[in-house]
């Protein structure tokens, strides 16, 4: 589902728990996701209660601070880029206060040395966005050193192309002339895939 910034979460929001999950071994489930997109993060937030995890969602840097300050959980999903600030700041608490945290970031193509640092902070793996809450949640069970499997489905890379191009769109405020000044891109060529239906 595209989101109003174009961020998508796939995967089903009606998932459960199985003796075969590796999430059943763990007594603490707690789920901390630190996103300022707020249509995003409430979607996420459901597929992985629908998961298992006990979800605690935070807007901010500062936001994400305090929670893990107040309660560490014992897993993450921090968005990079934040209203406030960087969301490595909260990876970095999180390792201090409960160094066996499992935290995914989230980031854009854009950002992705970036994330490579986060890992070396602390944070368990990184995943660009659009992001997948299968995707997430088998990053999250992951062995530490391993990646997770390949989604089964993912997006082709002319629906990447589009759902960041939408996302851009979005935080542009839908202007479309400086959507395609950000892009880089003629801004008939714009129009004419922005009035196309997302590609499969």
């Amino acid at each position: 589902m595209l989101t109003q910034s174009g961020t998508t979460v796939q995967g089903s929001d009606t998932a459960f728990l199985s003796d075969a999950d590796p999430l059943s071994a763990f007594s603490d489930r707690s789920l901390l996701i630190v996103d300022d997109d707020k249509p995003f993060s409430t979607r996420l937030a459901r597929a992985m209660e629908s998961r298992g995890y006990e979800v605690h969602v935070a807007e901010s840097v500062s936001e994400g601070v305090a929670a893990v300050e107040a309660k560490a959980p014992a897993f993450a999903v921090i968005d990079m880029r934040l209203g406030d600030g960087n969301g490595l700041d909260v990876i970095a608490r999180l390792k201090e206060r409960r160094p066996e945290a499992r935290g995914v970031i989230l980031t854009g193509y854009g950002n992705i040395a970036t994330a490579v640092t986060a890992v070396k902070l602390g944070a368990f793996d990184y995943l660009a966005k659009p992001a997948d809450a299968d995707e997430i949640h088998g990053t999250l069970m992951a062995q530490p050193g391993e990646r997770a499997d390949p989604p089964e489905n993912p997006m082709s890379a002319d629906r990447v192309r589009w759902e960041h191009i939408q996302r851009v769109y979005e935080l542009c405020g839908r202007n479309v002339s400086e959507t395609a000044r950000r892009l880089n891109m003629h801004r008939r060529t714009l129009q004419r895939i922005l009035a196309k239906r997302a590609p499969r």
